[in-house]
């Protein structure tokens, strides 16, 4: 297997330039701005995800594509022979390659050519596990596959006989073929439509309880689910390795406050993730879209931290998530600290605290940081929590198992009478519960005396 990765050329030269802009059919909205080097490894990493052998990989100057076969000639003719040295199989693009250049590629090398795009599509094919995420990539796999359609093979230019008498021209077996993905993508997403209708009565009833949802995004293998599994005690698989889970998985998390959140592992992000995906997902990437708090998760000694930071970012942004919010809808999280020589830490943790968004630093692998990222996301989520003093009865101590229980008790005194003086702080969300048990017990509650 033969995985050439594209370099956009520039002034005679191999960098690629993130401002400029993509050629239609040809690229995504813009250039990379990943070194070629990084995307040539992650492409292998790609490959390697669905077990595939990478006999070679190279890096692909080009200046400008070919409508026809995206490559000049002469490196059509060079990647010939590399192919037929290698016997290979299967050649894989880190480009998007329109269906006429495939065809043509296809012909040229006699060997199957798949483009990045339908590389990751594979990917998400072999790792969804539930029947919402198995939906989910069918769609996007016949949504990929209709704009596919060429005439490839004769049998498609045939023509089947029309309904009736007396027949009539009928239907190539490529307007068959459309035809028929065509209806099953409606039936998918009829019962799609019934995912989003099902998970809206799930997120009623969890505001009904009412727990914060916080969703943790971020770059393909930065540490997610590892993180999600450190905080919550789950056991999601966490692997080296790109997309190891797809399917969402949430968990209830109590903070050390006692307030109880609602977390939420999400599929991991990717450069150049397949527009066809995102719309397809866009069931599953409502949970990030509904979320009380946003944990971008990034992976801080990866040399490319920063445009995997965009890449996720651009993300969010088609979700329709502002990413500059001023009210702290995001919390950035440097993962990884551990895998950072000393030097290097120390600049991470300079940089992290002049950093506006005030990211915090961990190694959920070794539980480093979690502490503080718990009052973190504790404190994000009370901006709007009030502190309340409450007398309770001798009598009520079930009313004193629910503060416990359901705030933060901040002070407490037991008075000459047996009475329970608590200084408590209360979510918004839990106020009116609160007030509903003290008025069933003829108690009210009461601000703190100012100091």
């Amino acid at each position: 297997m033969l995985v050439p990765v594209l370099q956009a050329a520039r002034g005679g030269g191999a960098s690629a330039s993130r401002s400029e802009p993509a050629r239609p059919g040809n690229g995504a909205r813009g250039a990379s701005p990943h070194s070629p080097g990084d995307r040539l490894a992650e492409a292998a990493g790609l490959a390697g995800a669905i077990d595939l052998d990478v006999a070679a990989k190279l890096l692909v100057p080009l200046a400008r594509p070919q409508p026809a076969t995206l490559f000049g000639s002469g490196k059509v003719e060079e990647l010939k022979e590399l192919v037929g040295r290698h016997e290979a199989e299967l050649v894989v693009i880190d480009h998007a390659v329109t269906p006429i250049q495939q065809r043509n590629l296809e012909r040229a090398w006699n060997t199957k050519v798949l483009d990045r795009t339908g590389l990751i599509l594979e990917i998400f094919g072999r790792r969804a596990r539930t029947r919402e995420g198995r939906l989910q990539v069918e769609l996007a796999h016949l949504t990929y596959q209709k704009s596919r359609l060429v005439r490839s093979w004769t049998h498609l230019e045939r023509q089947r006989g029309g309904y009736g008498f007396l027949g009539g021209p009928g239907e190539t077996q490529i307007e068959t073929d459309r035809r028929l993905i065509q209806e099953r993508i409606d039936a998918i997403r009829k019962e799609l439509d019934v995912v989003v209708r099902t998970r809206g009565l799930h997120r009623s009833g969890r505001a009904r309880v009412p727990y914060p949802l916080v969703a943790i995004v971020g770059y393909t293998n930065a540490g997610k689910s590892t993180l999600f599994n450190r905080l919550t005690g789950a056991g999601v698989l966490a692997m080296d390795q790109v997309f190891a889970t797809l399917d969402p998985t949430m968990r209830e998390l109590k903070l050390d406050s006692g307030r109880r959140v609602i977390l939420s592992d999400t599929v991991g992000f990717i450069s150049d993730l397949p527009t066809s995906l995102v719309a397809a997902f866009r069931a599953t990437l409502e949970e990030v879209v509904e979320a009380d708090l946003i944990l971008h998760v990034r992976d801080i000694s990866h040399p490319e931290s920063q445009a995997q930071r965009a890449d996720v970012e651009s993300v969010l942004a088609d979700l329709g998530i502002e990413v500059e919010r001023s009210d702290g809808l995001i919390l950035e999280v440097w993962n990884k600290i551990d895998l950072l020589p000393p030097e290097a830490l120390e600049e991470t943790w300079n940089a992290a605290r002049r950093a506006p968004s005030r990211p915090l630093l961990v190694s959920a692998a070794n539980g480093i940081g979690l502490d503080e990222l718990g009052r973190a996301i504790d404190a994000r989520l009370g901006s709007a929590d009030e502190t309340l003093t409450i007398t309770v009865p001798a009598t009520a101590g079930g009313l004193l198992a629910w503060l416990h229980e359901n705030t933060q008790v901040l002070a407490r005194e037991t008075g000459e009478s047996g009475q329970t003086v608590c200084r408590v702080r209360i979510a918004a969300a839990k106020k009116g519960r609160l007030a509903s048990r003290l008025r069933r017990d003829g108690l009210s509650a009461a601000p703190p005396p100012a100091t």
